[in-house]
């Protein structure tokens, strides 16, 4: 169970991410700060694994408490996951340096929340359960992974060299993004086969993925080459 604190000025915002949270499982509400003060009070006597922090606090910035959880022992294993109206670069590059696992800028859906929860415990999840990590393990956790690396990669069982540089090549070729379906059709292969790679490279960093809402149903999976 990931326990969480969320810390937001906003007293319904927080509710909110408070619901999102809960109706996740493996996850639980630890906790509520609405100030700076408040969450490091807080994380002290509860001991969240993850904190969704926004920027924008009365006292103090996010950022901030972030890293002053960092100065403490009893802190430096807390995950924290950005959730804010900051949209400033320069916010987005501390809040990297200060050791965020990632940045959602408002206004989000409970979807894009959830995954980034879901992200969250299985990175830590994947790191305990380490013996020793290899260079695969690192680059598949940091998301990167340099392009000469790509030609010694050891595919999972059941994907083939031939079809990943297919849809790897197609994505490549249209830079603004596609979804699995477009995939398929721009190169020719089923639409299950485009999705799997496309999740593949998603896993491996090396695809960003994006959520087109439109009318009822599901919303659509893009998918953007970035590597």
């Amino acid at each position: 169970m990931t326990r969480v604190l969320v810390v937001d000025d906003d007293f319904m915002v927080a509710k909110l991410h408070s619901r999102y949270v809960a109706a996740l499982d493996g996850f639980t509400v630890a906790g509520v700060a609405h100030t700076g003060a408040e969450a490091l009070r807080t994380a002290d006597a509860l001991r969240p694994d993850l904190v969704l922090l926004d920027v924008y606090l009365p006292d103090m910035d996010g950022i901030s408490v972030l890293r002053r959880m960092r100065e403490q022992p009893e802190h430096r294993h807390v995950d924290a996951l950005f959730v804010t109206a900051a949209k400033d670069p320069h916010a987005v590059r501390e809040a990297l340096r200060a050791g965020a696992l990632h940045y959602l800028i408002k206004p989000f859906d409970r979807t894009a929340l959830q995954e980034q929860l879901r992200h969250a415990a299985s990175l830590r999840a994947r790191l305990d359960s380490l013996g020793e990590a290899s260079q695969e393990d690192v680059d598949q956790i940091f998301g990167t992974r340099p392009r000469g690396s790509r030609s010694r990669e050891q595919l999972p069982k059941g994907l083939a060299a031939h079809t990943a540089s297919l849809v790897e090549r197609t994505l490549r070729e249209h830079a603004e993004g596609l979804s699995a379906a477009e995939c398929a059709e721009a190169g020719a292969f089923s639409r299950v086969s485009a999705r799997r790679y496309l999740e593949y490279f998603a896993e491996t960093g090396r695809v960003e993925v994006t959520l087109r809402y439109g009318g009822t149903g599901r919303p659509e999976r893009r998918y953007r080459w970035i590597a």
